[in-house]
């Protein structure tokens, strides 16, 4: 049999440099508190930099970085900026999203162009510099994807929201398929509805409150609930033979 390695030490990220983007509150906060705390270097990125440097000021693992993902000239830029803080990247986490609403004949141009800039665009192409800044140097990596449950449902109030995320999803799988000889891992999250700023008006809302009653387990989640999903795919002790999955972390709602 071989050596068992304690959970401790599957999940210790010690030596790891992360980049989570929309870090300022949120999922992204917790994603970026939650890595710190077991170790790895964190680079808080978001363009509310106010909040950044509160959350800096948390942990010595922490350091902020002023990033619009939307503003794709800046990339290259930003992740030399990034790697100055704490050493070169080895995580990439793409959690910065915005919701868009409405019908499809209902959504404007621009909403629809700002949406897909933010959700889908800014993860082609920072993951792509990410990854070939991991090639030229010859380095393992991991990404990880922040998708959505409705990536795989189609509702009438959504549509252009879950159409990002739905390419978030097959992006997922296309960047590992080409990357995985390099030794980068990609590998994506879908949560279900989470308490969050974006989220919490709408989990209160008598809406809300009737699709919380079809979810399988009865309640919406808690940040705190993708930890340990998040702590799996960043760690290569962990999932080092993972990479093209999708993890649903939604109280069972895709079964619904």
């Amino acid at each position: 049999m071989s050596q068992i390695t304690p959970a401790q030490q599957l999940f210790d990220l010690t030596g790891e440099v992360a980049l989570v983007t929309g870090a300022s509150s949120g999922l992204g906060r917790r994603f970026a508190e939650v890595l710190a705390a077991h170790g790895a270097k964190v680079v808080a990125a978001a363009r509310r930099t106010d909040r950044l440097q509160d959350l800096a000021a948390s942990s010595p693992n922490i350091a902020a970085l002023a990033l619009d993902v939307t503003d794709t000239a800046s990339i290259g830029t930003a992740l030399d900026e990034a790697a100055r803080a704490f050493g070169p990247l080895t995580l990439l986490v793409n959690n910065a999203g915005i919701a868009g609403g409405g019908r499809i004949v209902n959504t404007p141009d621009a909403e629809w162009d700002r949406v897909m800039d933010t959700n889908v665009n800014s993860v082609w192409h920072l993951s792509r510099a990410f990854a070939q800044r991991l090639v030229d140097a010859k380095r393992g990596g991991a990404i990880i994807n922040i998708a959505s449950l409705v990536a795989g449902r189609v509702g009438m109030s959504s549509a252009s929201y879950a159409i990002s995320k739905a390419a978030v999803l097959h992006m997922t799988k296309a960047q590992a398929m080409e990357w995985a000889r390099f030794g980068i891992r990609v590998n994506a999250i879908s949560p279900g509805f989470i308490s969050s700023e974006m989220t919490d008006d709408y989990l209160a809302s008598p809406a809300g409150q009737e699709m919380i009653k079809r979810v399988p387990q009865r309640r919406s989640g808690q940040p705190s609930d993708l930890d340990a999903t998040l702590l799996l795919l960043a760690s290569s002790k962990a999932s080092g033979f993972m990479t093209g999955a999708e993890i649903n972390v939604d109280g069972g709602h895709a079964l619904a």
